[in-house]
């Protein structure tokens, strides 16, 4: 028997489908294996930075399950994904179970084909890219920990900085101190509303933007009096040809603009369908298309659309990054026209098919024309009119959403007259640059080679959770806490977060996955100075004022002036005389009510009092010595109702009980932060048969269900071979 172990049972689930008796399919449920959470004892700088990796708790009956599978294998192959992360993962599982010559096998999409290819020619494990991930890994970790805590002392606790992070959010407060000094100036746009002799009508607008109001009812005075004219016509035909099949980066772009999925739901999405044999590798730079592909997607669009739409490619990838996988983001078969699970797979999954095969397409054919009118004997600038209309749509019949806004422009000849239907004036003004979008910030790094397009959504969604970032309809607006975060980092490590370090870095660690560079060489040479430029930044004053407040919001205990700071949850003003004054305003300049001593010892540390004060859910009791110390008092009859008498499967020591959290309830262990277990709806005590995780209570559909979201039972109805869960199936 031969066993293969992947990283999702979505993707075990997919292979067994196809692979005969003679194999077992099992998943590690994703990493086995990571660093502490401590950097102290993360990694051993002194010994040529080793990561010391622990087994990760709630992987143990994983690591268990899968030692039993090997003993009754007679060959184990690993086929984790075919990139950096995936390479790491079949080496973590080949030192935790303890294989002594695995094979490796990588497809880039989960067909039989391809998969059956892949497993009659295996190769061992890449030492070179698991050390690129190493380094990539504990650099973050060194990076963003030493920095962090240094923004701990001198910022506000709970703050953190990163290697990618932090540039990227410098990127978005660059843009930001523009719009900030940005001085707009008024203009006039003067419009004229013109009818052909044929009856159609169209707009045209002064070439010339007039300054003052005066100049611009002068011109709107003199388009009223005189008798209007085409003074000139201009057509041309175009070809727009088709882009390139999607990169990860382009997808990523593609969907938040037409679908408005943030990057991090585009990547889930994505996963899905290539776990589901649906798509190929969703991380790539490549846009390469395998020429078995090629030919699949040319008999589509010759069936579909006809022999005159087919006009086969093959581009080349300018990346210099493009390390991951060898081809693009396409169907594994052109011919399906709808997948996916649910509704917004499937847009995703339409929106990868209609750009693979437009990239075969005939170019489209598009007639441009500008129309030129003025006024006889009117010293007055001409007015212009532009469009378009496609006269062959080529590659826009596949994804005619690509096809944008034509303005179609009647047919009219020189000399030709016109009738003024109307003219107006409008007032305007220049507008500062446009916020990033999460599109728009995903484009920007991928042009300054800062990151990889498979870390993009990570990095956003880590801005949004640090509270560094708000998504404002589609655009990315840097909050008060992200503006004093970035202006410490480049105050005081500029050059860490440049875009010529990050990008220089970057490709570091490509050349350590090439064979290139030294492991050790590359993090010493970033770490010595590093650390150095952290501990020469130790004496300088910690912040503790962003501003002075206006002056129509007085203290509202002394009278006297406040001053910006910042708290956990933004903004506030406070009084200049703290902490002598304890006054203290929202960021609107609502008061908040001062701390007020209880008279109570805390007892947890012994050492602070307990103090009540204002919350972001109102008034609570909690140790004076924050952040030294977390205890909060609860009241026992709010806590007795917070408890769940389900014991935390994890440390075993206490119990899981209901918290209020960034996104609503949700229930966690009691022995917090000693133990981070948490889960999302409430536990029914019972644990899931497939995984051994705790259920938890569903839907109307889904009485219960597993917590873990690697598990087929988290949500049994998108996977049909497993059951839906009753009450009397998980006993334990």
């Amino acid at each position: 028997m031969k066993l293969i172990i992947v990283e999702s049972p979505t993707k075990a689930k997919t292979l067994s489908r196809f692979l005969g008796p003679d194999f077992t399919v099992k998943s590690s449920m994703g990493h086995i294996r990571d660093l502490p959470k401590s950097n102290k004892d993360a990694v051993d700088i002194a010994a040529g930075f080793v990561p010391r990796y622990q087994i990760l708790k709630e992987k143990q009956r994983v690591i268990g399950e899968l030692r039993e599978a090997v003993k009754k294998a007679d060959e184990v192959i690993l086929a984790p994904d075919p990139d950096r992360e995936g390479e790491a993962i079949a080496w973590h599982l080949k030192e935790t179970i303890g294989l002594k010559n695995p094979k490796r096998s990588v497809f880039h999409e989960i067909t039989q084909r391809a998969v059956s290819e892949a497993l009659a020619h295996p190769r061992t494990i890449d030492e070179k890219l698991v050390s690129a991930q190493e380094a990539r890994r504990v650099l973050d970790r060194l990076f963003g920990y030493d920095l962090s805590g240094l923004i701990w002392k001198k910022v506000r606790y709970g703050l953190s900085a990163g290697r990618v992070q932090s540039p990227a959010l410098r990127i978005l407060m660059e843009r930001e101190r523009e719009i900030r000094a940005f001085v707009p100036e008024k203009f006039w746009v003067v419009s004229a509303n013109l009818k052909t002799t044929k009856g159609v009508s169209f707009t045209a607008t002064c070439v010339e933007e007039p300054k003052t109001g005066e100049e611009a009812e002068a011109i709107v005075k003199a388009a009223r009096a005189g008798a209007w004219s085409v003074k000139d016509v201009e057509e041309s035909q175009q070809n727009r040809a088709a882009r390139p099949p999607f990169t990860t980066s382009t997808l990523q772009q593609t969907a938040s603009t037409r679908l408005g999925f943030s990057p991090a739901r585009t990547m889930r999405l994505a996963q899905k369908l290539y776990e589901a044999g649906q798509i190929t590798y969703m991380r790539t730079d490549s846009v390469h298309l395998a020429e078995e592909a090629q030919k699949n997607f040319i008999a589509v669009i010759k069936k579909e659309f006809g022999d005159n739409y087919v006009s086969p490619q093959q581009y080349i990838t300018k990346s210099k990054s493009a390390q991951e996988a060898h081809e693009a983001i396409r169907p594994t078969d052109g011919a399906v026209r709808a997948c996916g699970s649910n509704a917004d797979e499937k847009k995703l999954y339409a929106l990868i098919r209609a750009r693979a095969l437009a990239s075969q397409m005939s170019d489209a054919r598009v007639a441009r024309a500008k129309i030129i009118a003025n006024v006889s004997n009117a010293a007055i600038p001409d007015f212009s009119a532009n469009g378009s209309r496609v006269i062959f749509d080529g590659w826009l019949k596949a994804d005619p959403d690509a096809k944008g806004v034509d303005v179609e422009l009647p047919k009219t000849a020189k000399g030709a007259a016109l009738t003024l239907m109307e003219a107006n004036s409008e007032p305007k003004e220049t507008q500062p640059p446009n916020r990033y979008t999460e599109a728009g910030l995903v484009k920007e790094l991928e042009k300054r080679d800062i990151g990889r397009p498979s870390t993009y959504a990570s990095i956003l969604k880590t801005l949004g959770d640090r509270g560094y970032v708000e998504k404002q309809n589609r655009t990315l607006l840097p909050t008060a806490t992200g503006d004093v975060v970035s202006s410490f980092i480049e105050e005081n490590f500029g050059d860490y977060i440049s875009d010529t370090f990050t990008a220089e870095m970057e490709n570091e660690l490509d050349e350590i996955a090439e064979g290139k560079r030294e492991y050790v060489k590359t993090l010493k040479e970033f770490y010595t100075p590093f650390t150095a430029a952290v501990k020469s930044k130790s004496k300088i004053p910690k912040i503790t004022s962003m501003g002075d407040a206006p002056k129509e919001f007085p203290c509202p205990i002394c009278g006297g002036l406040m001053e910006y700071k910042l708290s956990r949850t933004g903004r506030f003003m406070s009084c200049k005389r703290f902490p002598e004054c304890l006054g203290a305003r929202k960021e609107d300049g609502v008061e908040i009510a001062p701390p007020k001593e209880t008279g109570e010892s805390c007892p947890e540390c012994k050492a602070g009092q307990l103090i009540e004060r204002e919350g972001r859910f109102g008034r609570f009791i909690a140790c004076g010595n924050y952040p030294k110390c977390k205890y909060i008092k609860k009241d026992p009859a709010e806590e007795a109702k917070t408890k769940t008498g389900v014991a935390c499967p994890v440390c075993k020591k206490g119990e899981l009980v209901e918290r209020r959290g960034k996104f609503g309830p949700f229930y966690s262990c009691s022995n917090y932060p000693d133990c981070k277990h948490a889960i999302k709806a409430k536990p029914t005590g019972r644990l899931c048969t497939l995984c051994g995780a705790l259920m938890m209570e569903g839907t109307k559909t889904i009485p219960e269900r597993c917590s873990n979201k690697q598990c087929s039972m988290h949500n049994p109805l998108k996977h049909k071979t497993a059951p839906v869960p009753k009450p009397e199936e998980h006993l334990v």
